[in-house]
């Protein structure tokens, strides 16, 4: 029911630090998010031969292809890239076209090339001290492409030596990724209870960073894992303070979907008439956003919990409604 959060097959990674960070890194580990135009002489090396320029040319345009969606051909500017770098000799740059590359190939899917270019970059700089930014983005992959590969013992291994790098860094948002990376993992495992205490440790960071977008998700991921252990009163606690901080950010559909998982919520501990509140509430929302899907499942919702009440009339009417309005979606 909750699967899109908690979906450990889903293709999706948390990264650690963005493409674009690898290309304005500094020697002491910090980073910039934002890569300017403005900002590209100053980062192109000095005489150095025109094979040398053109690899970083490709670099960066392998990266700005990957942010606008075309990861094929980030690969092929990424992989000429790489061959130039080779060619001239710079380890650093080296490590930073696969590092691109792994990530490239782990949008596409391709774990073991993923897990293959981490390897070749944490391998050309593992005696070198001051990129540990590159370090920890390829450990990063490599966890992740482990956990997509079922092999999560592995996953963890680079997963938590990336994690540490991130705290040895001080980099509060690369340990949020790096703790829900591995949560991730644990969830893979069947192991609960673990993931849910990475989220909290997450929560903790995201609340210290005044994160509040961050802060929502986190709590609804809490939520949703204290619902599948069983533990409604720990969920019911984690969606209302989601249910507060969506309404302070104006975020409707984050509402909506706390509120709906409130009512489930609270249907499970056998609370039906709070979770008729909830799905009532639920219900305004849909219709105030004229969400005729979740406005059809609110009515089935409020259906439900009245009957298991034994208020058979008010069911009949939501039912009545819900298949009127379902009559209504199947013919738009």
């Amino acid at each position: 029911m909750w699967k899109d959060e908690w979906n450990s097959n889903s293709k999706s990674i948390i990264p650690v630090q963005s493409l674009t960070a690898y290309l304005t890194a500094k020697k002491h580990g910090t980073i910039s998010n934002d890569f300017s135009y403005s900002h590209e002489e100053k980062l192109l090396p000095q005489r150095q031969e025109d094979h040398s320029i053109e690899a970083y040319r490709l670099l960066r345009q392998g990266v700005q292809q990957q942010q606008a969606g075309d990861s094929h051909a980030a690969m092929k500017s990424l992989q000429e890239s790489l061959a130039l770098f080779q060619a001239v000799g710079d380890i650093e740059k080296q490590a930073q076209a696969l590092s691109c590359l792994a990530y490239v190939v782990y949008i596409l899917g391709d774990y073991k090339s993923a897990i293959s270019h981490s390897q070749q970059c944490l391998s050309l700089i593992k005696n070198v001290v001051n990129l540990q930014v590159i370090k920890m983005q390829a450990l990063s992959y490599l966890g992740n492409a482990y956990r997509h590969l079922g092999e999560y013992n592995k996953a963890i291994e680079f997963l938590q030596k990336c994690l540490k790098i991130a705290q040895q860094l001080q980099d509060k948002r690369s340990q949020i990724a790096g703790l829900n990376n591995l949560g991730l993992v644990y969830k893979a495992l069947g192991d609960l209870p673990q993931a849910i205490e990475l989220k909290q440790q997450s929560l903790e960071i995201v609340r210290e960073l005044q994160d509040h977008w961050g802060e929502e998700q986190v709590l609804k991921n809490l939520g949703n894992a204290c619902y599948v252990l069983g533990d409604f009163a720990k969920a019911i606690a984690y969606y209302e303070q989601c249910v507060k901080i969506a309404n302070s950010l104006n975020n409707h559909r984050s509402v909506t979907q706390s509120l709906k998982n409130l009512g489930n919520a609270c249907y499970a501990l056998g609370d039906y008439a709070k979770a008729i509140v909830y799905y009532e509430q639920c219900l305004l929302f849909a219709r105030a956003m004229k969400d005729k899907h979740s406005e059809e499942q609110s009515l089935g919702r409020l259906g439900v919990a009245c009957e298991a009440l034994g208020d058979y009339v008010k069911a009949i009417g939501y039912y009545e409604e819900c298949l009127e309005l379902a009559r209504f979606i199947k013919d738009c």
